[in-house]
């Protein structure tokens, strides 16, 4: 699909089209990057999205142990 350049004062724009922000899963918020003289737009992706997935995954293969020793050895040194 090809497009052009629109001016917004001292900036350009693009349009695009209704169906291609859908597939794309755009929102008012997106990542812009350029990578080998290609623009790259894309949704921004939700903080922890697949932590969920992971924690379930590390949990079947016995990788959810604890690697930092929880220790309350100090508690005795403190006046609750």
């Amino acid at each position: 699909m090809k497009s052009s350049l629109i001016k917004i004062g001292n900036s350009k724009g693009i349009r695009i089209n209704s169906g291609i922000i859908k597939e794309c899963g755009l929102d008012n918020e997106i990542e812009i990057k350029v990578v080998d003289k290609k623009l790259i737009i894309e949704a921004v992706k939700e903080p922890r999205a697949n932590w969920n997935k992971s924690f379930k995954k590390m949990h079947k293969s016995n990788d959810d142990i604890l690697l930092i020793e929880n220790s309350n050895a100090f508690d005795k040194d403190w006046e609750w």
